[in-house]
């Protein structure tokens, strides 16, 4: 088998499965209108008729129900264990799981103290009379949360994690992986799996037809179907009322994974794109790949992060409170996985209503961030191509000077082409004279209008730029791309430390031992493929 050259080929010829999906979802589960203090306080007084909220009538549900989960526990024989402090629910959870024969049923309930929101009351007094009287002030208190680690028909495993103190707010967490895989032997269609992922599947496209198909109402139906069978801290009276539960979206993986022909190719892909990528979480990069505008105002570090676990690397980029990771799974597959943790960094709400708009942000953008990284690489131009940019002639019935790698202006002109490349609306002329001239060491100001215009004259004609209809704003076309990317990687990394290699190896005393036209063309190309320059 031979070994791929270059990210374009690994991802064209070398992808044997693909497969988007829902990864790992986080869900906020709440009782809107117990969410304020005047809300609370109106539960108790308006609702169930109580002269005033207090923190005892809180305490008598909650001993309520907390009572209805230990006659649960023990009506249904399954184990009620206290986590540990530093233990892994997740391992916990594997070796209950490895015991679990049923197709759905509930595995076993955690019990650990964590930080939640809760309601207080604290005395206050009437400035007249100067009596004391209860109010209810929203806090956080460390209290007792129970784990529902439960196996669904449709959905796998899961849990719901209960708050034991009012308003009772929940967590449900859920794997769309999981999903298709129940789905998927449901329908007798057989797969291979990886862990969190698949290795393979008789049928490619009913796969993603399946993973497209998990929809916020189904979601919703898991929970209300569990809802039914579990404890639960509200009465009947209080659900027909209008207290009942409600879903909003804490955290939401969306993966794109490829699945690739041999480990190898995995490996040749992230030496390739991680050096080649350093800088994919610069603001400009990131703005092109979650398609949002980035300037001095929006918050968040824009970062690029290359994070190892053994020999294995992973790229990381952050846009605000969310991210997109990249990494070699098992060995076997390419997955690029974008998790949103708020979903108003995309000025969208949080309800689950909104799933459908926060697909169409995710999965766009893990397959942005694979274009970035195929053009960033893949940046081999032809012979004619070559010629064309760096000889002179006539464009257009104009007379236009060659693009010659030894023509530094000519090398500063490719270099900041490439980094207004990435500006949403184009670039300006302003734009492409402030990084000309800090490319060649100069302020901006040196740079005359005239100077900058000859260069735009002469991007433009060799077709490397071209003018936006109507406007004084400019686009780098895809082949300029290429040009720019091809000569000044060609200059960095092959003419310039060549001549100072040779330079060298002419000045050392056994420079002779080179030998014959042989050996020197063996050096060459191996100085070629340390440059990576794609063929």
């Amino acid at each position: 088998m031979s070994l791929a050259k270059s990210v374009a080929e690994i991802l064209r010829d070398r992808v044997t499965l693909e497969v988007e999906s829902i990864d790992r979802m986080y869900l906020n589960v709440y009782v809107p209108s117990l969410q304020t203090d005047f809300g609370a306080a109106s539960f108790f007084r308006y609702h169930r008729q109580r002269p005033f909220a207090s923190g005892v009538l809180m305490s008598a549900m909650t001993r309520a129900f907390v009572a209805s989960i230990e006659a649960f526990v023990r009506r249904q024989d399954v184990p009620l264990i206290t986590f540990n402090k530093g233990e892994r629910k997740d391992d916990v959870t594997a070796r209950y799981l490895a015991q679990f024969q049923d197709h759905e049923g509930v595995l076993y309930v955690g019990k650990a103290q964590e930080k939640a929101t809760v309601f207080r009351t604290e005395s206050r007094y009437h400035p007249g009379t100067g009596q004391s009287y209860p109010w209810l002030v929203r806090s956080t208190a460390m209290v007792n949360n129970f784990y529902f680690y439960c196996v669904d028909q449709d959905f796998g495993p899961f849990f719901l994690k209960f708050c034991s103190y009012f308003p009772y707010n929940a967590k449900l967490c859920l794997n769309g992986h999981e999903y298709v895989k129940r789905q998927l032997a449901q329908r007798a269609i057989s797969f291979e799996a990886l862990d969190n992922g698949f290795l393979s599947c008789a049928e490619p496209q009913r796969l993603q037809q399946i993973a497209d198909g998990l929809s916020a109402e189904k979601i919703d139906a898991l929970l209300r179907k569990w809802l039914r069978r579990l404890p639960h801290p509200f009465t009947r009276r209080d659900r027909e009322a209008g207290f009942r539960y409600d879903i909003s979206i804490l955290q939401a993986e969306f993966s794109l994974t490829q699945v690739l022909d041999s480990p190898l190719t995995g490996r040749v892909f992230f030496e390739e794109v991680i050096r080649e990528n350093l800088d994919v979480g610069r603001a400009d990069y990131v703005q092109l790949i979650f398609d949002r505008r980035i300037n001095k105002t929006t918050p968040g570090r824009f970062r690029t992060r290359v994070i190892t676990y053994g020999v294995i690397p992973s790229l990381h980029l952050d846009y605000k409170h969310s991210h997109i990771k990249q990494y070699h799974k098992q060995g076997r597959a390419l997955r690029t996985e974008t998790t949103i943790n708020d979903t108003r960094d995309f000025r969208i709400g949080r309800r689950l209503k909104n799933l459908p708009l926060l697909r169409d942000i995710a999965f766009p953008a893990n397959r942005r961030l694979l274009d970035v990284q195929r053009v960033s690489h893949d940046c081999a131009i032809g012979e004619q191509a070559f010629d064309r940019i760096t000889q002179p002639g006539i464009i257009q019935g104009q007379r236009v000077s060659g693009l010659h790698l030894d023509d530094h202006t000519a090398l500063a002109a490719l270099n900041a082409v490439i980094l207004v490349k990435l500006l949403p609306h184009g670039f300006t002329h302003k734009d492409l004279r402030q990084r000309f001239a800090q490319l060649l060491g100069l302020d901006p100001n040196q740079v005359s209008r005239g100077r900058m215009t000859y260069q735009l004259r002469r991007l433009r004609l060799h077709q490397i730029i071209r003018r936006i209809p109507k406007t004084h704003r400019y686009t780098v076309t895809t082949s300029g791309l290429k040009a720019a990317l091809f000569f000044t990687r060609l200059y960095a990394r092959l003419i310039r430390p060549g001549l100072s290699a040779i330079m060298v190896a002419r000045s050392a005393p056994d420079f002779p031992k080179l030998g014959t036209l042989d050996h020197l063309e063996a050096a060459f190309n191996q100085l070629i493929q340390e440059a990576k320059l794609a063929c």
